[in-house]
């Protein structure tokens, strides 16, 4: 039997440099005895050289257009929308599977082609839990920004913030973003700044946690479902410089946590929200945004007129991508024992119930 193919292809979404493989994962599955192809991408955080040196097959970016039709086409996030027929078997976030807005569309790319889709946020174990994630990053990332955010409010009052700075590594945005927040806790007064962050027990949490602990904030209020139970507003969010969440709620409705209402006084201590989960629907527990931001413009306006000073909301889909490298090292080496079971897939779960949905999701449209 022929070797199975993985074609690792570029991304194509602006300022995704992370990679769901890395150079040591592709290394594990060229032992294993597949097939690894890797297209040039000028912004993967790994270089082609990177993989080059391990074995890997160098291609042109776009190729995997044109691969033969057994080839296993991995990649990150969604492909264009560009209503080109989807053929092969794909690895990725399609986002898709929620009623996202053009979901139907984009699935029968696939449907109607013959292809098929494995989609990474519903690659799951035997208890429906994500076999990889990126929460960790997400968190520490999004907590970075915030209080960069926070920094530049303080420094440079009635100044829009540029794009979020790129660095190589997690300690250098942490190293960037302690020289500005020192820098503002010297313009204020030496006060330091507080941030809530809900949600502090999950990877998401932690992530953030560690984030401001290792930039040198120790004012932190780190909740969880024991304190959130009783069920928002919650007065300790207006309290706080920054408040971090990092709940993801999917289907589940519960009160806000906070409202343009609870946030609109003149005593509001809080300039910055970063919304990690960033699910802008109904079900967002933080119901004070209508439209994401990017890391081109790394802040939003609350969705309706507030009192007090200002406030500005971090709501990015890819934040794991200002530390490309070490996300996507903890990211491809989660994944990396479900990827060394493609050539068996027909018959191991994690990729029979990534089919199912598919399937189930087919049959759901219009």
């Amino acid at each position: 039997m022929s070797p199975v193919v993985i074609h690792l292809r570029s991304e194509t979404k602006p300022l995704e440099r992370r990679s769901p493989l890395s150079p040591s994962t592709a290394k594990a599955l060229l032992d294993a005895g597949y097939v690894v192809r890797v297209e040039e991408s000028p912004d993967r955080i790994y270089k082609s050289d990177e993989f080059r040196a391990v074995g890997a097959e160098i291609v042109p970016t776009g190729s995997w257009v044109n691969a033969p039709k057994g080839d296993i086409i991995l990649g990150l996030k969604e492909i264009e929308a560009d209503g080109t027929p989807l053929p092969h078997t794909y690895v990725h976030f399609a986002h898709v599977y929620k009623n996202q807005t053009g979901w139907a569309t984009e699935l029968s790319r696939f449907s109607n082609a013959g292809g098929l889709l494995y989609d990474l946020e519903f690659l799951t174990d035997q208890d429906g839990r994500r076999v990889a994630a990126f929460g960790h990053w997400a968190g520490y990332a999004g907590t970075a920004l915030a209080l960069l955010s926070w920094a530049h409010q303080l420094l440079n009052p009635g100044v829009p913030q540029g794009p979020a700075p790129v660095v190589e590594s997690a300690s250098a945005l942490t190293d960037l973003v302690k020289a500005k927040v020192d820098a503002a806790i010297s313009a204020n007064d030496g006060a330091h700044p507080r941030l809530i962050v809900i949600g502090a027990l999950g990877r998401v949490g932690k992530g953030a946690v560690a984030a401001a602990e290792a930039i040198g904030v120790s004012d932190i209020l780190k909740w969880d479902v024991a304190e959130t139970s009783k069920g928002g507003p919650f007065a300790e969010i207006a309290a706080s410089d920054i408040f971090v969440n990092c709940v993801y709620l999917g289907s589940n409705k519960i009160p806000p946590f906070t409202t343009l209402e609870a946030l609109s006084t003149p005593d509001r201590r809080l300039r910055v929200i970063c919304d990690v989960s960033c699910e802008n629907s109904e079900n967002n527990p933080v119901p004070v945004y209508s439209s994401y931001s990017s890391f081109e413009n790394p802040t939003v306006p609350t969705s309706g007129h507030i009192d007090g000073p200002e406030l500005r909301i971090i709501a990015i889909d890819i934040l794991p991508s200002m530390v490309a490298r070490e996300s996507s090292d903890e990211y491809a080496s989660q994944l990396l024992p479900s990827l060394l079971t493609l050539d068996r897939r027909d018959t191991e779960e994690v990729w029979r119930r990534a089919e199912r949905i598919f399937h189930q999701k087919v049959a759901e449209l219009p």
